[in-house]
C-alpha cells in the first residue's frame, strides 16, 4: 500500500504527536516484555571485534520525526516506528507499521523480516533468523532516564577499523570515513577526500539530487492524448519506470487502468478505432548507456512498462527488450483491443498542443521511487530520475544533463564535491567517481531536521540480512542492525550507510575498495569493517 501523498512536515508534526501518545502505553509494554529477550539476544551476537559498552537512550519528549527515522533506519527493526507513521515518508510503503506490530506480536527475540519474500520460507532461503530489535531504543521508550554516550574517538575507531581495511582482499587502494551524524564531525578518515569509483553508491547521490530538486512528493504522469479530427490516439511518456503492465500494479502506475479509462472515453464518444501513436520526447541523448546492451539496465526511455524486463521479475539483471517504448505501446495497443477498441500498429510521434488529454496514470510519491531505487539497488529508476532532474533543472534529459543537474543539486545543498564526477545515475559508468566525504556528506544531510525530503535516502536503504541488495550478507551478528548501499563492479567494491554504533550514536561510513580481485572476499571484508563499527563503544 502506498501512501497518495506526502503531509509537509509541520502539518504532520500534531498528528505525531497525537500518534506518540496513543501507542506510547503498548510500546512501553512491548518493551517491557521483550527487553529480557533483547538484551539475551545482544549479549549472545556481539562480534567479538572490540569490547562495547552498551547503553540507554532517553528520547527527547518532544516527538521528532526525524529522530525516529534516524534511528530506526539504522538499527533495523524497532517498535519505535509506529510513532511515526503518520507523517509521511516513513511509512510510505507501510513496512514501519507492519514491523512495530510484528515486532509486539511475535514470541521471538528480534524484530520483522523487512520485507522478505513470503513465497521464500526462511529455511529454503539461508536467510537469517529476525534480527535483535535495537534494546537502546525499546529501553528509551520504555521510560528510562539514560543518556547516550559521547561518540567514539579516532584513535579507538583507528584502532577497531584499520586492520580490517588493510585486508588484502579490499585492493591496492581503499578509502574510508565515518562521521556523527548529530554534529557532521567526521571521526575516523583514511584518503576520505579522495575520489573512487563507486559504483552503486552513486545513487545515494542521484536520490538526493531528485529529492531535493523535485520533492518528496513530486510523481510521474503517464498519460494519452487524442490528437483533434484524426483520431490519433497518443500514449506519451511521463518517464516512469515503474509503470506497470502486471494485473496486480501493487500500487504502481498501471498501463492497464490506463487503456481501461481511455477505452471507457473513446466509447463514450463513440469512436471503436484509433492510429496509436507514443512520444518519448520528455527525455534527450542516446537511450543506450555507455556500458552497452546490458541485463542490468533497459535502454533508458520516457516510456517502458515493467523496465522493459522480458520475464515477470521486478528486480536484478534479466534480458530487455531493445525498444521498451514500442513494447509498452503494443502492450498498450493489446488492452485497448480488449475494450473493443481497434488500434493501428503503434509508432514514434509526438502530442501537439492541440492534443486533448483523455486519461492518465501517476506513479506514486518520488519517496517510494527513491526506497525502491535504493533497496533493489534498481539502475532503471536511478537513470530515470536523473533525467526527471535534469529537465527540471533546465537541462537536456541525457545522460550529460542529468550527470551536471546532480552534481548542480549537491553543490546548491553545500556538499563536498572536490574530486567528483558524474556521467550517469547509477553508477555503472566507470568513470565517476565520488569520496568518502561526500557519501558521508550525503547521509548526514538525509538526517538532518531541517531536509525531512530526504528521509527516503535513508529509510530506502537496505537492511542487512535482510531487503534488496544485503538480504544475502550479515547473516551473523550485524543482520536487522547495518543498513548500507552496495556497489560492485569488476574489480570494484563499495559500502556507503549508517550503523548505531553500542554506545547509541548514529554514525554514517563510507568504505570505498578499488583493484579487487575476488568480489565475494571483498564484500565480506567489508561487511565485517561495518559490523566491527556496530559493535563498537570505541570511546
Amino acid at each position: 500500500m502506498f501512501v497518495p501523498e506526502l503531509r509537509p512536515w509541520r502539518a504532520a508534526r500534531p498528528h505525531v504527536a497525537r500518534a506518540a501518545n496513543a501507542v506510547r502505553p503498548r510500546l512501553a509494554r512491548a518493551a517491557r516484555a521483550v527487553r529480557p529477550k533483547l538484551e539475551r539476544a545482544a549479549a549472545s551476537t556481539k562480534p567479538q571485534l572490540a569490547r562495547v559498552r552498551p547503553t540507554r537512550i532517553r528520547w527527547p519528549k518532544t516527538v521528532r520525526t526525524w529522530q525516529y527515522t534516524a534511528g530506526a533506519a539504522t538499527a533495523g527493526v524497532t517498535l519505535a516506528v509506529a510513532v511515526a507513521t503518520a507523517a509521511g515518508p516513513w511509512d510510505s510503503t507501510g513496512q514501519r507499521t507492519a514491523e512495530a506490530d510484528r515486532a509486539a506480536a511475535l514470541d521471538r527475540t528480534g524484530g520483522a523480516d523487512h520485507g522478505r519474500n513470503p513465497d521464500t520460507p526462511d529455511s529454503a532461503a539461508g536467510g537469517p533468523r529476525p534480527a535483535p530489535s535495537a534494546a537502546s531504543v525499546l529501553t528509551g521508550l520504555g521510560g528510562a532516564m539514560s543518556t547516550v554516550k559521547s561518540a567514539p574517538t579516532g584513535p579507538a575507531l583507528s584502532a577497531v577499523l584499520g586492520p580490517l581495511l588493510g585486508d588484502a582482499a579490499l585492493g591496492t587502494r581503499h578509502t574510508a570515513a565515518v562521521v556523527d551524524v548529530a554534529t557532521g564531525k567526521r571521526l575516523y578518515g583514511t584518503g576520505a577526500d579522495t575520489a573512487l569509483t563507486p559504483a552503486s553508491v552513486t545513487k545515494i547521490a542521484t536520490a538526493v539530487a531528485a529529492l531535493s530538486t523535485l520533492g518528496a512528493d513530486h510523481r510521474l504522469t503517464t498519460r494519452t492524448a487524442l490528437e483533434p479530427d484524426t483520431k490519433e490516439l497518443v500514449l506519451v511518456g511521463g518517464g516512469d519506470p515503474t509503470l506497470t503492465a502486471h494485473k496486480d500494479a501493487q500500487g504502481w502506475a498501471s498501463l492497464r487502468d490506463l487503456a481501461d479509462r481511455t477505452a471507457a472515453v473513446l466509447k463514450k464518444r463513440g469512436i471503436k478505432e484509433v492510429t496509436l501513436s507514443y512520444d518519448t520526447t520528455l527525455y534527450a541523448g542516446p537511450e543506450l548507456h555507455p556500458i552497452g546492451v546490458n541485463v542490468n539496465l533497459a535502454p533508458v526511455s520516457a516510456l517502458m512498462a515493467d523496465e522493459g524486463r522480458t520475464d515477470d521479475s521486478t528486480s536484478g539483471p534479466v534480458q530487455r527488450v531493445t525498444d521498451p517504448a514500442a513494447d509498452a505501446a503494443r502492450t498498450f495497443g493489446s488492452f485497448l483491443e480488449d475494450h473493443g477498441i481497434r488500434t493501428t500498429s503503434p509508432g514514434p510521434s509526438k502530442a501537439t498542443t492541440r492534443a486533448e488529454n483523455l486519461a492518465a496514470v501517476s506513479s506514486p510519491p518520488l519517496s517510494s521511487l527513491v526506497e525502491r531505487m535504493l533497496t533493489n539497488s534498481d539502475n532503471d529508476i536511478a537513470e530515470a530520475l536523473a533525467r526527471q532532474t535534469a529537465a527540471a533543472a533546465g537541462k537536456p534529459a541525457g545522460f550529460d544533463g542529468g550527470a551536471s543537474a546532480i552534481a548542480g543539486a549537491l553543490r546548491k545543498l553545500g556538499l563536498p564535491l572536490k574530486g567528483a564526477e558524474f556521467h550517469d545515475g547509477s553508477g555503472l559508468d566507470r568513470d565517476d567517481r565520488l569520496t568518502a566525504d561526500l557519501l558521508t556528506a550525503l547521509l548526514v544531510k538525509a538526517g538532518d531536521p531541517a531536509h525531512p525530503e530526504l528521509r527516503p535516502v535513508l529509510t530506502g536503504l537496505p537492511v542487512a540480512g535482510f531487503t534488496g541488495t544485503l538480504t544475502s550478507r550479515y547473516t551473523g551478528g550485524a543482520a536487522g542492525v547495518v543498513r548500507a548501499k552496495t556497489g560492485t563492479l569488476t574489480g570494484v567494491n563499495t559500502l556507503a550507510g549508517t550503523v548505531v554504533d553500542q554506545d547509541g550514536r548514529l554514525l554514517a561510513f563510507a568504505f570505498l575498495a578499488s583493484n579487487t580481485t575476488n568480489p565475494l572476499e571483498a564484500q565480506s571484508a567489508l561487511d565485517r569493517t561495518a559490523t566491527a563499527l556496530a559493535a563498537c563503544g570505541c570511546s
